[in-house]
């Protein structure tokens, strides 16, 4: 009889050690997509075996031998009797099915401590989001690797189609096959151009997750919370590296306002309207502690970072009212001189409105009107329709808030809009 909890410790064992058992095949096979099929094949074998005969002892030195002994299947079926056959041969134990039984003993290799981290971990991330892929390849890779999420998964955080997800995961793998990506951590001198892409790819994994562009939900929390645990293991796999805990600093004061930000219903709360009592602050405390110690290095904060002491200040603050916007607009300066975009132009914007009202924020916000960032969306006109509200111009409000609900792709960020342009009304003067 099938056991339901077979099926449940497959899914728990691939979710945590997915990335370490596809790191392990390949260095053992040399090929990053070889090892990928390989542990999707000894994934499938135990979802079939573990509830029927129960789940092994080491859960994930079954899933690793038996994608080795797959391997050695692919290499007797391609007749490479070689040295790397005969090497992988002499560490599998003796005896046991490919299908039906339980492989026997893990190697001691695979006898893992659930907080160890190794170096296969940290080379797979450099692979899987290496400058030869887009970025969008580069994310689903992720997902599938690191992260132990499923090409469904991965399509329902993105509103794409399966299939869309299947095809970039096939592309990247073929990308990196074709480019001949060694499967290893970047030599010292690679690491800062090729973790900025790393941290790339965890940062937009938690954008998406944090603000969903569309959808009928603001938060996507399976997302948001994939790109902390990304971040957590980066971070302990180069303690060394200050823009590494800036990521993740900034992450958890982010999502320390998850609780308050949205309603019973789902509705979304605004940031002045939200019950900071709600807030995690255990997530502030790790995101504080995480941007002490980017901050100990002594570079002084980068991009992230800076990202992060602006999050920092919204979580001291008792409230709006009492939030030091003029750190925070400094913070924004310092964020356009090192990394100049219209989005940190825009959000600089706001912070001015807050620290020196609405009339010194417009000019900046006009500024913006022609950057091909806003083109479709929903910000622009969102921002300066509240600027223009604050200021009394309502009629012109009316029009930016009409527009950024046309613009607007996400079901509760268009709901607020629409509450707030059924508010304007002649006497809203305020200044």
């Amino acid at each position: 009889m099938s056991d339901p909890t077979g099926r449940k410790a497959v899914a728990a064992v691939w979710r945590i050690d997915s990335a370490r058992i596809i790191g392990a095949l390949t260095r053992y096979t040399g090929d990053f997509a070889l090892a990928e099929d390989l542990a999707q094949e000894a994934l499938a074998e135990a979802l079939v075996t573990w509830p029927r005969e129960g789940v092994p002892n080491n859960p994930a030195g079954w899933l690793l031998t038996v994608g080795r002994r797959r391997a050695i299947d692919a290499f007797r079926r391609r007749s490479a009797r070689d040295e790397k056959y005969a090497a992988m041969a002499h560490h599998l134990p003796e005896g046991g099915a490919l299908t039906g039984a339980d492989p026997g003993p893990a190697p001691d290799d695979v006898l893992w401590d659930p907080d160890q981290i190794d170096d296969d971990t940290l080379a797979l991330m450099f692979t899987s989001c290496h400058p030869v892929l887009s970025r969008e390849a580069g994310v689903a890779l992720t997902l599938r690797v690191i992260g132990g999420l499923t090409s469904d998964e991965i399509a329902r955080a993105f509103l794409v189609p399966t299939a869309t997800v299947q095809a970039r995961i096939t592309r990247a793998k073929k990308t990196l096959g074709a480019a001949g990506v060694p499967f290893e951590v970047p030599p010292v001198a690679e690491r800062p151009a090729r973790l900025a892409q790393v941290l790339s790819v965890v940062y937009l994994i938690f954008t998406e997750g944090s603000s969903a562009s569309s959808g009928d939900e603001v938060i996507r929390f399976d997302l948001a919370g994939e790109a902390q645990r990304l971040a957590r293991i980066l971070s302990r796999l180069m303690p060394e590296e200050p823009e590494v805990h800036s990521l993740l600093a900034l992450l958890e004061l982010t999502a320390a306002r998850f609780p308050a930000r949205r309603g019973p219903d789902g509705e979304t709360v605004l940031l002045e309207d939200q019950d900071r009592r709600r807030w995690d602050r255990s997530a502030i405390a790790r995101g504080r502690a995480a941007l002490a110690k980017a901050s100990d290095a002594g570079r002084g904060y980068g991009y992230y970072g800076l990202q992060a002491a602006i999050g920092e200040c919204h979580a001291l603050a008792s409230s709006v009212e009492d939030t030091n916007w003029g750190r925070i607009v400094a913070l924004y300066d310092g964020l356009g001189r090192l990394a100049p975009s219209p989005v940190v132009d825009l959000n600089r914007a706001v912070a001015v409105s807050m620290a020196q009202g609405p009339a010194a924020a417009l000019p900046i916000v006009d500024a913006l009107a022609s950057a091909e960032a806003f083109k479709d969306s929903h910000q622009l006109p969102g921002v300066r329709g509240e600027l223009l509200r604050r200021l009394g111009r309502l009629d012109e409000a009316r029009a930016e808030l009409e527009q950024a609900i046309r613009l607007c792709g996400n079901e509760r960020e268009r709901a607020v809009l629409t509450r707030k342009l059924a508010e304007l009304s002649p006497s809203d003067h305020r200044g």
